[in-house]
Formats: structure tokens, C-alpha cells, sequence
């Protein structure tokens, strides 16, 4: 698109575009579009970083939208605490019900975090969260993997955010409400970069 305007730059460029821009553009959309749903679903998967296991905790909402990620070295108790908490502060709601899989880490960080909320634990369930990490999964192998845990919670916290909000659930729409959708989103996304280009 840029060459087709004359605009000629290197990948470097466009690295740096993402690094300045990209989580100032990702904390946007969250602001300016409808609270997410009450239902939340919760994964993890190891990322092997530098020879090291590490896990990418993630959480969608029932319509598929991401609503954070954190990537951890551990998959105990005490790193779903921290992801709850991460959650609940950046969200600022508490959800109805949350979804995971059978990981005991889950239910004892959630009598602790959330002893209110609903919690299911059944792997066939939480396939929304699960399917949520295939595009993370794509990217990591076009980057021949994560340098570190930090390039990777940097990347990613941006990448996940950005990447739900333009993947709309195409079989859920006809081709006019499809496309009503997305230049809604689009007319959204517009105010978000302006916000964040008038900020730097």
C-alpha cells in the first residue's frame, strides 16, 4: 500500500513504527469500544524463549475478543494471581463466569482473586481461548521465535489486541453486516491513531 504511493522504507522502520506506536494504539481500542462480555475464557501455552519454558496466559471474552495476555515462567497458583489481577485492573469489572481448562493453578487463584464468580473447568469449553492463540503461534514462527520474555510481552501485548479487534467472526454475519462491522471498526480504529499521533 505504501508503494503504491511512492512511500519506499525498510522493515526496520516499520519495526520502529510498531514499537512507538503499537501499545499506545492497543491501550486505545479497549477505551473507546463497548465494555467486553461477562463471560471469560482463560488459557495458557508454553513459548520456548532462548532454550527457557515460558507460558502465555491469555483471556477472550464469549465473542472472541482478547482482552490481555502475560507471559509468565510459571504456571502455578501465584501466576494466576497475577494475571487475575493484571485482568481486573485493566478491565476495571469482575466477570460473570470464566472458563478454563482443568489447570488447578485456576480454581485456587480464583477463590482468592474472585471468589464470586462462576467458574467452569472443562477442556471442550474453552476452545474460544485456545483458538485465540493461533495467530500469536503464526507470528512467532515468521519471527523464528521470541528473543526474550520481555520482546515477547511487548510484541504480543500490542499484537493480540490489535489482531482480535480486525478478525470479526466472518461466519457469524451476512456480507452486509459484515461489512457494516468493519467500518465500524475502522471509523473506530481512525480515532484511536489520531489519539495516539497527537499524544507523541
Amino acid at each position: 500500500m505504501l508503494a503504491m504511493r511512492g512511500v519506499a522504507l525498510s522493515y526496520e522502520t516499520v519495526r520502529e513504527w510498531c514499537l512507538k506506536f503499537g501499545q499506545t494504539y492497543a491501550n486505545g481500542l479497549p477505551h473507546k469500544s463497548p465494555r467486553p462480555g461477562d463471560t471469560w475464557h482463560l488459557d495458557e501455552v508454553f513459548l520456548k524463549i532462548n532454550g527457557r519454558l515460558h507460558y502465555l496466559w491469555r483471556a477472550v471474552d464469549q465473542d472472541g475478543d482478547v482482552l490481555d495476555i502475560l507471559v509468565q515462567s510459571h504456571r502455578n497458583k501465584k501466576a494466576a494471581k497475577k494475571f487475575f489481577r493484571k485482568l481486573l485492573k485493566r478491565l476495571r469489572y469482575v466477570p460473570r463466569m470464566m472458563i478454563t481448562d482443568k489447570l488447578r493453578s485456576y480454581s485456587a487463584a480464583k477463590a482468592e482473586v474472585m471468589p464470586s464468580v462462576e467458574h467452569c473447568q472443562h477442556k471442550d469449553q474453552n476452545n474460544r481461548a485456545e483458538n485465540s492463540h493461533q495467530p500469536a503461534r503464526l507470528r512467532e514462527l515468521v519471527m523464528r521465535r521470541f528473543k526474550s520474555a520481555g520482546h515477547a510481552q511487548r510484541f504480543l501485548s500490542a499484537f493480540g489486541i490489535i489482531t482480535s479487534y480486525f478478525r470479526v467472526g466472518r461466519h457469524l454475519y451476512r456480507a452486509s453486516g459484515y461489512r457494516e462491522v468493519m467500518k465500524a471498526r475502522l471509523v473506530l480504529w481512525q480515532e484511536v491513531i489520531c489519539v495516539g499521533a497527537a499524544a507523541h
